[in-house]
């Protein structure tokens, strides 16, 4: 598998476009390097780069941009909100794909020394890539800031782990490390006050608050240490500040494990912490990209809390997300931009499915043997699953059917889930058969591109075999589903149920035949007759499905 890192560098300018476009043109000068957002702050003073490549790539990227960071942003006249301690006030490394923390760590410890020592700068390593449990935190590192800075960096467990020793008052010091993928969140409050901003932030953060005595004292244990009041919440930092560019306060969150506490949890808890205040939450705002998860569960658990079905679309589930997270409020919140998975996938793959009905039945229609009857017969079969949705969320929203929403919605979850995977073998299957054509065109001319060729052709058919297989056991997935609904269902969508299981028995028969032909050219004899067998037992199964749904729907009639 390819490795991927993610570096997600924090640079204390804000405001200037002109001198952020110096820096990030520096991380697209990088060969391999895909830079997937620049997200600006103004009262902050402070931007969010987001990129992604192999690791080699990502680090020369990274200290490029450092390099220019410190070129062009001057400290010592830098103002904002949030806090920082350099030019390049934070620079973590995030495992996405096929690379571990450990090697994350190690490819975060190899930059940090490499910024030392070239462009001699004090580094302080953080999270993973920190040895020394007392340092690991950014918030310690960062404590006492840049102003603080020229003392901290003298005393002697304050020694940079990298670089000089010395205060450096034009660029500061920075933070390189390691860590898992963190979502930056702002919580948006109807009022001013940055005091009770933070204490909705003290409310809900693990860390919590100091607690204090009758006389406001801060409590201490035995041993002389300060007694704290943990928050509502695991996993999370916050602070409270005030934004002068939206005039108003903010519960500002790093999400520091999603799975432990999600976005949407975050945002409810901050809600009810607020109102017990007397505030109200109008809304909320993401920094950086966010992994498509966060807005697909935040969609499925705001629908949950209405007793709606959340067997609808993804783009309808994230739409649910914006709303109700109010990340309009502030700016327009556009996916395509902001969803990590979005500005990572592959545009050249998809591109039957991403036509729109008409050109996709002039392609079909053209003289191109493919896209052919195993691309129509798993689009056939996701329009069979379609159906079987559209009935189970209108039965969940039926008048009267109220106790029995989520029967239906686990029915529209399923259905969602075959549909979308056979629209992914709507490309699949075409894709299969160019790869064949690709194999025949390979030259033949000594024993050894012979045996190549041959191999190759075989490999190829046995794909072209494999995928109208699973799109047969997926189309015959959604018989059960149009079955159902026809027994149950919302009766005056019987028909709808009706259509669904001929569409989904017409892509097992369909995608069968293609089964059938691609198999005679196997020389795995064994594997050819058990998928054919298989495949009988599918196209039999569905059959029986279609004629059961079908009788019910005539009975209706």
């Amino acid at each position: 598998m390819r490795q991927l890192l993610e570096c997600v560098p924090n640079f204390s300018e804000g405001r200037d476009p002109a001198i952020i476009r110096q820096i990030t043109d520096e991380i697209q000068s990088v060969e391999g390097v895909k830079l997937l957002n620049v997200d600006p702050g103004k009262a902050t003073n402070r931007t969010v780069v987001t990129f992604v490549g192999e690791p080699a790539a990502v680090c020369e990227a990274a200290f490029r941009a450092i390099r220019r960071a410190g070129e062009v942003i001057d400290m010592s006249n830098h103002k904002g909100e949030h806090p920082r301690m350099g030019a390049t006030d934070v620079c973590p490394l995030v495992p996405i794909a096929g690379i571990t923390m450990e090697e994350a760590a190690a490819h975060a410890r190899q930059l940090a020394e490499r910024v030392g020592r070239e462009l001699n700068l004090p580094v302080y390593l953080y999270e993973a890539a920190q040895p020394n449990p007392a340092r690991r935190s950014l918030s310690v590192i960062r404590a006492g800031e840049y102003e603080g800075f020229a003392k901290k960096i003298l005393l002697p467990g304050w020694k940079p782990d990298f670089g000089p020793a010395a205060f450096d008052a034009k660029r500061g010091a920075t933070v390189i490390g390691a860590r898992d993928f963190l979502v930056a969140y702002n919580i948006n409050l109807n009022t001013t006050s940055t005091r009770r901003a933070n204490a909705v932030a003290f409310d809900i953060r693990e860390a919590g608050r100091p607690k204090k005595d009758a006389q406001g004292k801060v409590v201490k244990d035995a041993s002389g240490a300060p007694v704290t009041i943990p928050g509502s919440l695991k996993a999370v930092k916050a602070i409270g500040w005030f934004i002068e560019e939206y005039g108003i306060a903010q519960v500002s969150i790093n999400l520091t494990n999603i799975a432990v506490t999600p976005v949407h949890v975050a945002f409810d808890e901050a809600c009810r912490k607020g109102a017990e205040r007397g505030l109200r939450v109008t809304g909320s705002e993401l920094v950086g990209l966010v992994p498509l998860q966060s807005l697909l569960d935040a969609g499925r658990y705001f629908l949950r809390k209405q007793q709606r079905s959340v067997g609808v679309s993804e783009a309808e589930l994230i739409k649910i997300a914006v709303r109700s997270l109010g990340l309009n409020e502030l700016a327009p919140f556009k996916p395509e931009e902001r969803v990590i998975e979005y500005l990572l996938r592959d545009t050249t793959k998809g591109k039957l499915v991403r036509m729109d009905l008409r050109a996709f039945a002039d392609e079909t229609a053209s003289e191109s043997p493919a896209p052919g009857g195993g691309s129509i017969a798993a689009y056939v079969g996701s329009l069979g699953a379609s159906l079987g949705t559209m009935v189970a969320n209108l039965s969940a929203h039926k008048p009267g059917w109220d106790g029995r929403w989520e029967e239906f919605s686990q029915w529209a979850e399923q259905g969602q889930k075959i549909k979308a995977e056979l629209l992914t073998l709507v490309d699949e299957d075409t894709a299969a058969f160019n790869a064949i054509m690709t194999a025949l065109g390979l030259p033949k001319g000594s024993e050894a591109e012979q045996a190549a060729r041959a191999a190759a052709i075989q490999s190829a058919t046995r794909k072209a075999t494999e995928v109208p297989f699973r799109v047969m056991r997926l189309s015959a997935e959604a018989l059960p589903l149009a079955l159902a609904m026809a027994e149950k269902g919302n009766p005056n969508s019987i028909s709808d149920a009706g259509v669904g299981a001929l569409c989904a028995r017409a892509a097992v028969q369909g995608a069968y035949l293609n089964v059938r032909i691609n198999a005679k050219g196997l020389t795995d004899q064994a594997f050819a007759a058990k998928i054919v067998s298989d495949g009988a037992v599918i196209e039999k199964h569905a059959l029986d499905l279609e004629a059961k749904t079908l009788a019910l729907v005539n009975a209706a009639m």
